[in-house]
């Protein structure tokens, strides 16, 4: 474990609870920042960036109404960026072997290989960052994104669904 981090008895409960949260929001905040670097790296929009990571971890080509699932994005947002990323030559369109009406999208081997150098330097970084946690320390790091990743998905499908606060309301 880092050597700046507390240990359980050090902070109480209440402290360490906040700290995770200061943490949380930076961590977003600066992985947002990463993400736009990363995107500007391989020549891509953040959103188009993000689209790629998520394609990336799916095992098989994805419908377009998957690719709005895994981005919150609607269908018609969803279309245009695959059609973005369909001419910029990232993903390649496939024919549904069980639907012809249907397309599928998969990342192109070429964009593969690009977004897989440009994650080369950054993943061993944050390989060494891990590195420093026992495995029962790993598994509550994974278990904690686990987590909060769905909990983040349950609250993006909620605010979709509620309506704006007017400007300057709480």
């Amino acid at each position: 474990m880092s050597t700046d981090s507390p240990r359980s008895g050090e902070w109480s409960r209440a402290e360490l609870l906040a700290r995770v949260i200061t943490e949380s929001q930076k961590h977003y905040a600066d992985y947002s920042v990463f993400n736009q670097a990363m995107a500007d790296h391989v020549g891509l929009h953040p959103t188009d960036m993000q689209c790629v990571a998520l394609l990336d971890l799916e095992p098989d080509p994805v419908s377009t109404g998957d690719v709005a699932r895994l981005t919150g994005l609607t269908s018609g947002s969803a279309t245009r960026l695959v059609d973005r990323l369909v001419k910029a030559g990232v993903v390649e369109r496939h024919a549904d072997p069980h639907d012809r009406r249907r397309s599928l999208v998969a990342l192109s081997p070429t964009a593969r290989t690009r977004i897989s150098t440009a994650w080369d330097t950054p993943g061993r970084a944050f390989g060494e960052v891990l590195s420093g946690y026992s495995d029962a320390e790993l598994a509550v790091i994974a278990d904690y994104l686990h987590r909060t990743a769905a909990v983040g998905r349950e609250q993006a499908e909620r605010l979709s669904h509620t309506p704006h606060a007017a400007p300057g309301t709480p």
